[in-house]
């Protein structure tokens, strides 16, 4: 490089790679979640649904939770399985990217690391929509219920996904000609 050349350094491959690692941290946390429905004696996650038996009086300590497996029911097979797969898509982009940015192969693989993310952006979407229809239409609940955290770090981790797959698309090369 000589006195008169600058060299301008756009940081969008990182900051995506850095949504992907935050989107894949989000999603793995949201599949671990034991609070994607909560209500009042009532919890519900991707993995089993507790009930608390009894009321609670003052002078008792905590009524018992009683817990079984969702595992029975096919939409909660379905929707663990979508966030699953997207999971894995979003492991598997987040790895090609790593190694694209690590070896300088950049350009060469950023369109499979964004097909890849938006693949799971698709999954992840679908699992998401259909888990709050399916609840609805299938738990009567007497009570208040509200979507937990659990819920919310799967869209969260979705959003990342998409923001790492439109900044994978960018396309900075182009202004790296001699021209400009």
């Amino acid at each position: 490089m000589s006195v008169d050349e600058v060299y301008v350094f756009r940081p969008f491959k990182l900051i995506a790679l850095f949504c992907v690692f935050l989107a894949l941290c989000l999603d793995v946390v949201a599949l671990l979640s034991p609070a994607w429905v909560t209500a009042e004696h009532f919890s519900l996650s991707l993995w089993e649904s507790c009930s608390q038996s009894g009321l609670r009086q003052p002078a008792e300590e905590a009524a018992a939770w009683n817990c079984f497996s969702t595992l029975t029911s096919d939409w909660q097979i379905a929707t663990l399985v979508l966030l699953g797969a997207g999971a894995v898509a979003t492991l598997v982009a987040f790895l090609v990217a790593l190694i694209s940015v690590c070896w300088g192969t950049k350009r060469q693989h950023y369109r499979i690391v964004a097909v890849f993310l938006f693949t799971a952006v698709v999954l992840q979407a679908c699992a998401l929509v259909l888990y709050p229809i399916k609840f609805i239409d299938g738990t009567v609940l007497q009570t208040y219920h509200e979507f937990n955290w659990g819920y919310g770090l799967g869209w969260g981790a979705t959003i990342f996904m998409l923001g790492g797959g439109i900044l994978f698309c960018l396309r900075t090369d182009i202004y790296d000609d001699a021209m400009y």
